[in-house]
This record gives structure tokens, sequence and C-alpha cells, in this order.
């Protein structure tokens, strides 16, 4: 992956920082966005600082746009995206559902439209870190899955809107995933947290490495990860 641009949104999650790691790692030059600039700087490898940078904007504030717009011009080159940024809340309260959509649809849907031109002019790849909410819904998660509902379908037919700009666009929906977030969600549910049962963020990362160094003759459209032990 060397010479190639990769912008990873949600890099200071522990899925998106194992990504970003891995694709410098590769050899990528990699942008790692998220919300907060402290929280990001954390998670730059002490030992590949000139390919590496963070970006601190929030995908919900409109102005963010800009300010991403602006990097990438000033970089003038971007080979592929990794969504990997998003909340995660059960509720029943439509405000919440709000914060969601705006959180985890929106705001990766805003960034998608102004990387893409970009993204055109490079044979870019964009990567949907998706999970199996988004292809079955289970109960309490409604407000959670719909969003990833919408982002399967927002990724389906981005594929088949700029394939012929040679623009490849997979998802990945993602099992249970040892991280914060999990561990959160096994208190939530009563239950002891077993990370060494789960997908670990390195999985998820290798996968995504994988993908963006298929052929170019080969575009992998869904990747379902669930882990091998069961909780």
């Amino acid at each position: 992956m060397n010479g190639t641009v990769a912008l990873v949104a949600g890099a200071s999650g522990g899925i998106g920082r194992a990504i970003a790691h891995q694709l410098i790692s590769a050899g990528a030059e990699v942008i790692l966005l998220g919300r907060n600039a402290e929280r990001l700087a954390d998670c730059l490898p002490p030992d590949a600082t000139a390919r590496s940078s963070i970006l601190a904007a929030d995908l919900t504030d409109a102005s963010s746009m800009e300010i991403i717009s602006a990097e990438l011009s000033r970089r003038g080159r971007l080979n592929s995206l990794i969504l990997s940024s998003g909340i995660y809340e059960r509720s029943d309260d439509p405000v919440i559902l709000r914060r969601q959509f705006e959180a985890n649809v929106i705001g990766p849907y805003a960034l998608i439209r102004i990387t893409l031109p970009m993204l055109a002019r490079n044979d870019g790849h964009i990567i949907f870190v998706n999970s199996t909410q988004g292809l079955r819904a289970s109960a309490t998660v409604g407000q959670f899955a719909a969003t990833m509902h919408a982002m399967r379908a927002i990724a389906d037919a981005l594929r088949d809107e700029v394939n012929a700009h040679g623009v490849r666009v997979t998802s990945l929906y993602l099992g249970r995933t040892a991280g914060d977030r999990q561990k959160k969600i096994f208190e939530f549910e009563g239950r002891n947290y077993p990370p060494e049962r789960l997908l670990q963020p390195g999985d998820v990362a290798d996968t995504v490495c994988h993908v963006l160094q298929t052929p170019r003759t080969v575009e992998i459209t869904e990747i379902t990860i669930r882990p091998m032990l069961k909780t």
C-alpha cells in the first residue's frame, strides 16, 4: 500500500485505531479522523509519525466538512475511505434515535459526498464498517439497527453508482467485537464480559487490509465476520 492515502473515520475508537495502525504498517499514509484531538493524538503510532496525522472534526457538524475538505485538498490525493465512526445507544426515545441517525448515517454520508470526487480520480475504495445488526435487528436494538440498515442501503446504492468510475465499495458486517462499547453492552445485558471470546479489533483491521489489497479485477461487496466462540 506504499504511496496510498487512507482516511479512517472513527480512528479514536478501538476498531478504527487498529485499522489505522494496520494500514500504516502496510505502508499507507493515514489520516486519523475523530472528534477529539487529544484522544486522536494518543492513537498515533510513535514510530510512524511521518506517515500518519490527525484530523479533529465532528461529522455531525456541517462546518466540519469544510475542515475535512480543506485538508484533503491540501494533500491532493485519497485512495481509501474507511467508515468506522458512530455511536451505539439503546432507547425508545425519538430524540436518541435522531442523535444516532445524525452520528451513524448523516455525518458519514456527508463525508462520502465530499471525498467521492477524489476517490474517483484515484480508483478509490470505500469500506463501511457495519454491524450484523445491519442484517438482522435484535430486540431492544431497533434504533441502532435502523441506522445500520440505512448504511447498508447507502453502500449498496453507492456501489451501483460509482463502480463505473473505478470506485469499489465494501461492507463489513461485524459480530461482537472486543472493546469499550461491547463491555458496556455486556454490562447492560447483565452478563460477564469475555473479551477473549469475541472478535478482536486486529481481526477487523486484518480484514480491511486484505480487502484493500485485492487485485483491481476484484470487488468484495460484503463480508460477515463473527466470533468463532459463542458467548
